[in-house]
């Protein structure tokens, strides 16, 4: 599978700037416009169930406005899913989601909720949106995905941006033995939450790889080199490590 790896700029936290004021500064869907032009291959939004940073205006707008694949992060609900069902994003990610988290803290238990799950991934790929499960880099958790038909999964990179020297070479062995098992099993693996320009190069040349979703960094970094800078800077790095 290796070849381009594809970016996708998450604008989450655009969103959570503007919603510390009101109003409608700073846009997300401007940054969606500036991340496109420089760059991304897809946008990521994650409508929570309390519209903490992203809203039902925004995912109109970016539906209507944006060219590139939306990747709507969501949670297993039938709220979520009738969004979902409405605005048929090419892909929606279906990730874990508590109220009292800051961001999202780890991968869904697909193995554990396969029942749950089973409904939704059954709807939303007859509705041909594109399926991706949020989840930890283990087998047990590949083949619940594996069970689930899901033609994605996202594996968490949390673990691996927040630890050093042995701990963070294990993890990304981990990440690339089971990016391997995915697509040796036709699931399509991504990557991404805690990547930076610092920590990105090992992961994004996992070869089995084929997007990685990063936001809050790129969001951050824009503050100082703006976010045309950040996302070109980012997508730079991908490319030299493949």
């Amino acid at each position: 599978m290796t070849g381009r790896l594809r970016l996708g700029v998450n604008i989450d936290h655009v969103a959570t700037i503007r919603n510390a004021r009101g109003g409608d500064h700073p846009d997300p869907v401007r940054a969606a416009h500036i991340a496109a032009e420089a760059g991304a291959d897809g946008i990521t939004a994650h409508l929570r169930e309390d519209r903490r940073h992203i809203t039902d205006n925004d995912i109109d707008r970016l539906m209507a406005e944006i060219d590139l694949p939306l990747n709507l992060e969501m949670a297993a609900t039938e709220e979520m899913l009738e969004i979902a069902l409405r605005h048929r994003p090419h892909a929606a990610c279906i990730v874990p989601e508590k109220r009292e988290e800051r961001t999202t803290e780890g991968g869904l238990d697909a193995a554990g909720q396969h029942n749950h799950l089973a409904y939704y991934v059954d709807k939303l790929g007859a509705a041909n949106i594109r399926v991706s499960l949020f989840i930890e880099p283990t087998e047990q958790q590949v083949a619940a995905a594996v069970r689930l038909g899901a033609p994605v999964v996202e594996f968490h990179t949390g673990r691996y941006a927040h630890v050093e020297g042995e701990e963070r070479t294990a993890e990304l062995k981990r990440i690339a033995d089971y990016a391997a098992l995915a697509a040796k099993n036709g699931i399509e693996p991504h990557a991404g939450h805690g990547l930076t320009f610092d920590n990105v190069i090992p992961v994004a040349a996992i070869p089995q790889l084929a997007e990685l979703n990063i936001g809050h960094f790129l969001i951050g970094e824009a503050i100082f080199t703006g976010l045309d800078a950040s996302v070109r800077r980012m997508r730079k790095l991908m490319d030299e490590a493949r």
